[in-house]
């Protein structure tokens, strides 16, 4: 590297401009190895690789001589050959041009000194801003303010007495959660596209009235909202008759009470726990197994011990004991012990198994109690921090607009919110103005386990039950989203009567994916370079559902395209490890054995392309063997493209490991420009592994999990593919997703796509401490097909074109050429702030 006037080792501050390189102020500007006209920005002060719009920073790094690396900002050394030199006449001359160009060096640092970067000045949005409308508010989340008064109307309403559900026992009458009822859509677009009346808002509030001769479970749509006067009855509606109050989510409550009844039992077997996992009544933590028993009516949950290991993740730490818990009766005190297994080994109960203990039956395992200091599953950092890696910022500010519920992004536009239950969903999704998806929400997250311990091989969990939105708890900055990104709160009123606040539980960010959307280098007839950066809008949400943690991701394209993704990570969940484990997963640790299980995701995709009326029609091909008409002779294998209207529902159903045509898509009779119909494709990206068997007992509460892919007739009576009250009675299923299937014609009707996705994970033992996102990604894709003249993103603003007779480096010919003025600013990073442990304690 030649050394301009500037440099100076010891002004590492000092300027230096040469060949399109600057050192100013700490920081380097070069060359991008491809070429000339591309650089990148470094700066020790600001640890941002920026690319603009969304740029990247990477910072220098000390080194151990406590110099900078990537310094552009040099001296070079002095040898002992220059002593000998200086009676050269010629070497004379170079020392007075060092010597000048010290001088020099020293008024840059003077000029420059306490100079800094400019700060990121955000660009007005306000012509995107004049888009947002309130109408977005027909889908909005409930506020506190009206989850409160929906509390308070119940309270005077109902007749009964209301206990606290924070406090609640199986016996009271309590509120176990509130959230918004949503309006038909029959109403919502006689709003939003013809100029309706508002609808008026509602609540549901679900009650557990444990109190009365016939314990049930009771849905009420309470309103209009903010203050409500009225409430109605919608079970009978809903789901056909009552709900056994049997199926109810067992709340915190519960699973405190069963906690304390089981610690008690365990002062029925002192020597045995006392032997195998020094237990001093503080060191246990459980983990519950769902479903709970064989048939209807059953509540016995089979409870799995584990050491409670403090800043760490209990979940790798199991100590062989696991107990069956019937807990049916709503009197804790008539509760018991139903079975007992320790180490392969099965007893009635915690007094028989001291017994047998004491008698020298029993083969116990020592089990080391975990150390504080104890590194196995431990996520803290093992190696000290160094310089911060690459952080990505907008140098005007975003270049999306959100006011309430409302997003709009370049040609995008969409409403958020989050159910209590089944989290994430999105709602009236336009491009250019045109609504693409009606309704796009998450509908369930499965996990079916397999162990040779009872709590593992029984378990499958359904998480929306255990409420994938209220666990969707309060984003880290710069690891969860970028550090930039918008942050949004949710409220949510669950087994409480006062609402709380999930604080920055969704982030939205404009994302660069570092690989281009579309581009061309052309070498052949002309010269010319065209390309566009694929920058994508993203909506996030993470949910922590007992040991895994599920990253929700929405993307927005600027060809048109949606991305549903699903990423997993978090803690396995493990079984003992003793004879054939190894059958059922890997071991893992001393004692623990990572267990099988299978993730299935259920999305519900309601598109309207061109309009409410669609049909399904599949694209593929096939060879046909044909004579070359030039040389008849000879054949030639050509492929065709096959075409289908898939007419009924039955047509429309793929079975989860079917073949599905490559170009499913629903389309409208509308034509584009070329007398194609206007269409949208399914595209899904999936690894799941096999479906429960339909021959169990409960496999009609997850039937949606049979297909990759089903197509139904849309029906506001089949608003979810499942039930939160499925988890606790999957033998009498509140909602069956396979009577949805009934062979109706779907030609020019009102469309749901019911999409699964999932992925097989055998446990290995880099799983510990943690599943990583890498390659635990699964998803689907909603892409126009046909749907547009041609690719719309020929229109976005961040197009690059360039011919062989212009200069590049000049920005009216290359916005990327400006980006030396346009984004040489430092961001405003916000103070970090988290507190996502603020609701795990109290009421």
């Amino acid at each position: 590297m030649r050394h301009g006037p500037c440099s100076s080792s010891s002004f590492p501050n000092a300027w230096l401009l040469e060949d399109h390189r600057a050192c100013w102020m700490g920081w380097e500007q070069r060359p991008a190895l491809s070429s000339p006209h591309k650089f990148q920005i470094s700066s020790p002060s600001l640890s941002p690789p920026f690319m603009f719009p969304v740029l990247t920073v990477q910072p220098q790094s000390k080194q151990a001589d406590g110099s900078l690396s990537g310094s552009c900002c040099k001296a070079p050394g002095v040898s002992s050959a220059f002593v000998a030199a200086v009676t050269n006449l010629k070497t004379v001359l170079i020392l007075l041009v060092l010597a000048l160009a010290t001088i020099f060096a020293l008024v840059c640092v003077l000029l420059t000194r306490g100079v800094k970067p400019a700060s990121c000045e955000p660009q007005s949005l306000s012509s995107q801003e004049g888009k947002h409308s309130d109408q977005s508010l027909v889908f909005a989340d409930l506020t506190p303010e009206e989850m409160v008064q929906v509390v308070r109307y119940l309270q005077r309403s109902l007749g009964v007495p209301l206990v606290d559900a924070y406090n609640a026992n199986p016996s009271d009458n309590c509120i176990y959660y509130v959230d918004v009822q949503l309006p038909t859509k029959a109403k919502v677009l006689g709003f939003l596209d013809r100029g309706g009346r508002r609808p008026p808002r509602q609540a549901l509030a679900v009650v557990y009235f444990g109190n009365q001769p016939d314990p049930n479970v009771t849905e009420y749509v309470v309103g209009p909202l903010p203050k409500p006067t009225t409430h109605r009855d919608v079970t009978m509606r809903k789901y056909g008759g009552k709900l056994p109050y049997h199926r109810r989510p067992v709340t915190e409550k519960e699973y405190k009470d069963i906690d304390r009844f089981v610690y008690q039992e365990f002062s029925k077997a002192p020597g045995l726990l006392r032997e195998c996992c020094d237990y001093d009544e503080t060191n246990f933590a459980t983990l519950t197994s769902v479903p709970r028993g064989f048939q209807s009516g059953d509540r016995a949950t089979w409870f799995v011990l584990f050491q409670n290991v403090n800043g760490s993740g209990y979940y790798l730490h199991p100590v062989g004991l696991e107990v069956l818990v019937n807990h049916s009766s709503l009197d804790a005190s008539q509760w018991r012990i139903s079975k007992v297994f320790y180490n392969g080994q099965y007893y009635e109960d915690m007094e028989q198994l001291e017994t047998e203990f004491i008698q020298g039956h029993v083969k116990e395992v020592k089990v080391k109690k975990v150390q504080p200091d104890e590194e196995f599953g431990s996520m803290r950092p093992r190696a000290a921090p160094m310089a911060p890696g690459p952080l990505q910022y907008e140098p005007r500010g975003p270049r999306y607009s959100i006011q309430n519920n409302h997003v709009i992004f370049q040609s995008w536009s969409f409403a958020f919110g989050m159910d209590v239950n089944t989290g994430p969903r999105l709602f009236d999704i336009k491009f250019n103005g045109e609504r693409i998806v009606y309704e796009l929400s998450l509908q369930e997250a499965l996990a079916v386990y397999g162990s040779n311990c009872p709590g593992g091989m029984v378990t499958r969990y359904m998480d929306a039950s255990f409420g994938i939105g209220k666990s969707a708890f309060e984003l880290v900055r710069g690891v969860d989203c970028p550090y930039t990104a918008t942050y949004v709160d949710r409220h949510y009123l669950v087994e409480s009567e006062t609402p709380k606040l999930n604080k920055n539980s969704m982030c939205i960010f404009e994302q660069d994916t570092s690989v281009p959307l579309r581009r061309h280098y052309s070498n052949l007839q002309s010269l010319y370079y065209g390309g566009l950066t694929k920058y994508a809008l993203v909506l996030r949400a993470i949910s922590t559902l007992i040991n895994y943690d599920y990253v929700w991701d929405f993307i927005f394209y600027q060809n048109g395209a949606i991305e549903v993704k699903i990423h997993a990570t978090g803690y396995i969940s493990s079984s003992f490890f003793y004879g054939t484990g190894t059958e059922h997963g890997s071991q893992v640790g001393e004692h623990t054995l990572g267990t099988i299980h299978n993730h299935f995701i259920n999305y519900k995709v309601d598109l309207d392309v061109g309009g409410t009326k669609n049909s399904l029609v599949a694209h593929d091909m096939t060879f046909d063997t044909v004579q070359a008409p030039w040389s008849p002779e000879h054949q030639i294998q050509r492929p065709r493209l096959t075409k289908k209207v898939l007419d009924t529902e039955d047509k429309a159903v793929f079975p989860l490991h079917s073949k599905i045509p490559r170009y499913v898509h629903f389309t409208t009779n509308r034509e584009n420009k070329w007398g194609h119909q206007r269409g949208y494709r399914i595209q899904i990206v999936s690894f799941a592994g096999d479906h429960l068997p339909e021959a169990s007992s409960m496999e009609r509460s997850i039937s949606w999990g049979r297909y990759k892919l089903a197509v139904t007739k849309r029906k506001e009576e089949e608003p979810t593919s499942t039930s939160i009250y499925n988890q606790n009675d999957p033998w009498t299923p509140t909602v069956a997703f396979a009577d949805f299937i009934d062979n109706e014609t779907i030609v020019n009707e009102d469309l749901v796509a019911w999409i699964s996705v999932g992925f097989l994970h055998v446990p290995h033992t880099e799983d510990v401490p943690n599943t990583v996102t890498v390659g635990n990604a699964v998803g689907f894709f909603l892409r126009p097909y046909n749907y547009f003249d041609e690719d719309p993103s020929v229109h976005s603003p961040d197009s690059i074109y360039f011919r062989s007779d212009q200069d590049p480096s000049m920005c009216e010919v290359n916005p990327v050429a400006c980006l030396s003025k346009t984004a040489s600013c430092s961001p405003a990073l916000p103070a970090f702030t988290y507190n996502g442990f603020r609701n795990q304690t109290g009421p």
